[in-house]
């Protein structure tokens, strides 16, 4: 997909059609259009274009396998808070170009309160955790304070949003 393609439809709304075909797709990202179409009550060719709108206008950011951690040796979840020592947008730039290089970190977000950023962070055991964090996550300059929360059993993981 192309920028420029963005760019032409930035205001693009979804109508009660497009969110139907969102709530298949974020179900089961491998329907097909003509599944699609019967299910929504139109036709393979307008399903089509309405697919191809939702990714160019990036509401349809991308399609991926949700896989099981534990059976690829990824068992360990932990929520790690970081508060930085400066709180400047150099400090937090560098910071942030720093974290979002790291594999182990799955999802990153800026938060409030008292730490500035959590990060979701899955490694094989507390061993691989304990690892990652001494040897990469604590290397990265300017971080005052950690505190890590370590996740005993997932009760709901979904990356649904409609």
């Amino acid at each position: 997909m192309h920028k420029k393609e963005q760019q032409e439809i930035v205001g693009y709304s979804p109508d009660e059609k497009d969110l139907e075909i969102l709530r298949l797709l974020e179900n089961d990202a491998k329907l097909s259009v003509r599944d699609i179409a019967a299910q929504i009550h139109l036709s393979s060719t307008p399903t089509h274009e309405r697919i191809k709108r939702l990714e160019q206008s990036g509401i349809i950011r991308e399609y991926v396998a949700v896989l099981d951690k534990k059976r690829i040796n990824k068992g360990l979840t932990v929520l790690c808070m970081v508060a930085l020592r400066v709180h400047n947008k150099i400090a937090a730039g560098k910071f942030i170009q720093e974290v979002s290089r790291l594999p182990e970190v799955i999802e990153f977000y800026n938060i409030s309160g008292d730490f500035d950023f959590m990060l979701k962070i899955i490694a094989a055991d507390m061993e691989g955790f304990h690892d990652f964090f001494v040897n990469e996550l604590s290397e990265i300059e300017g971080i005052g304070q950690t505190k890590s929360i370590f996740v005993m059993n997932a009760i709901k993981e979904s990356h649904q949003v409609l």
